[in-house]
């Protein structure tokens, strides 16, 4: 089922790219927090801490889920994809900006370097909206997974342009208050905007497709669109208003019960599944839906029990969940899982009827990625003890672990994406 539902995508010519430009993101990203594992002791608007969080969420989470999704998109939509052409553009514009920015903010640079980063990513993400909404508008299936994407790349237009009001308005003076003030709901447009909409719609198709599960659910997947945009939209409506500190628990709730629900939906769709036995990809992908709860919880926590002030490492602790924890986890999975039918299809598409071939996921070593879970885990786990300990040796240790996994992580894809035909 999921190697026919691929096979009838997006050329490997425009996905590819965006694999390797991730792959190389995480690891320039695990290398800066290994080098400057102190951040976690800083304020979160650090030089530093800054660009580790856009390699992060552009470089790794958004280029790769723009890849993947120019593959599943028509298999969502039961369509074609738009323009090649844009899809070219879109890896462009935002794979050079996205180092401007980094570059930027690592080195504090506020004014041309970081404002011609923000300028090409917005440029890279306009590419992408014009290429999803055509295809989606151009399709005869408008389903619910189609609303997630299209809803999730409206969110992710609004982060990247207000994030260039932002840069523009350390020097500028655009907006009435200090860009400082404004990056809470810069980044939560981000997480739940695209993240956490993308990933659960994405994941409502792919993980029955991966399971071999027949279940379907599409009056909770209406109800979970609704309920996480409602808690975003009514989070900014609480912060723009500047609302009582409690109502923000109804955000808070909205988006939990979103979640909780989802959570729900992978539970039912495991317990009817055709295949027998999980494999290790789908382990760590599911392991990733269990951590979307962490940073909803970490954020209860700080709202009931944690001092508006000196709370700094809770904070850090929260981002790092996001980006390092359920996101990182989801995409690690799900890269094997994509990635081998991908370089399968452009290596075999001729022999797939004709000779015997391998299987897609004899295309990489089930040992190293063995490993790379295993050092994930535990560099995760490690990484969250140092800093709520605030030992920097612990977030050392927690760093080199998630460097090992980001080192093998690569290595993995590079096997997979130099694979040689190999019929017998």
């Amino acid at each position: 089922m999921a190697a026919s539902g691929l096979q009838k995508t997006t050329s490997y010519k425009v996905v590819l790219p965006f694999y390797v430009y991730a792959s190389i993101s995480l690891l320039i990203a695990s290398i800066l927090l290994l080098w400057d594992t102190g951040i976690f002791n800083q304020h979160h608007f650090s030089p530093h801490t800054l660009a580790i969080t856009h390699v992060m969420a552009l470089g790794w989470g958004t280029m790769i889920i723009f890849g993947a999704s120019h593959q599943l998109l028509p298999v969502i939509i039961e369509g074609e994809l738009e323009s090649n052409l844009l899809a070219y553009l879109t890896f462009i514009f935002t794979g050079v900006g996205i180092p401007f920015v980094a570059i930027g903010f690592y080195s504090f640079n506020l004014g041309w370097i970081l404002q011609l980063g923000a300028v090409l990513v917005n440029l890279g993400v306009i590419c992408y909206l014009v290429n999803v909404f055509t295809g989606i508008f151009e399709s005869k299936k408008l389903n619910v997974h189609a609303w997630f994407v299209g809803t999730a790349t409206l969110w992710l237009f609004s982060t990247t342009f207000f994030g260039l009001l932002l840069v523009f308005n350390f020097t500028k003076h655009l907006l009435p208050s200090d860009s400082l003030n404004y990056l809470t709901i810069h980044a939560h447009m981000g997480i739940v905007g695209w993240f956490l909409l993308l990933v659960l719609g994405v994941g409502s198709r792919l993980i029955p497709m991966f399971l071999i599960s027949k279940y379907t659910n599409n009056k909770a997947l209406w109800i979970i669109l609704a309920l996480i945009n409602l808690g975003l939209i009514s989070f900014i409506i609480f912060w723009a208003t500047d609302s009582p500190e409690n109502m923000y628990y109804i955000s808070l709730t909205l988006i939990l019960i979103g979640v909780g629900k989802f959570v729900n939906f992978c539970r039912n769709a495991n317990k009817v599944r055709i295949r027998k036995s999980v494999d290790e990809q789908m382990k760590i992908s599911l392991l990733s839906v269990i951590q979307m709860l962490l940073p909803i919880i970490i954020l209860l926590i700080v709202m009931l029990f944690v001092p508006q002030k000196g709370n700094e490492n809770i904070t850090m602790l929260y981002g790092f969940t996001i980006f390092f924890g359920w996101l990182t986890a989801i995409i690690m999975g799900m890269t094997f899982k994509t990635l081998p039918f991908i370089v399968w299809n452009k290596v075999y598409h001729k022999n797939a009827h004709g000779a015997k071939t391998p299987v897609p996921k004899e295309l990489f070593k089930e040992n190293i990625f063995t490993g790379m879970s295993l050092s994930y885990i535990a560099g995760f786990l490690t990484t969250i003890i140092g800093i709520l300990l605030q030992n920097d040796l612990t977030l050392k240790i927690g760093a080199v672990l998630l460097l090992i996994a980001a080192v093998l992580y690569v290595t993995n894809t590079t096997i997979i994406l130099f694979h040689k035909a190999k019929i017998k």
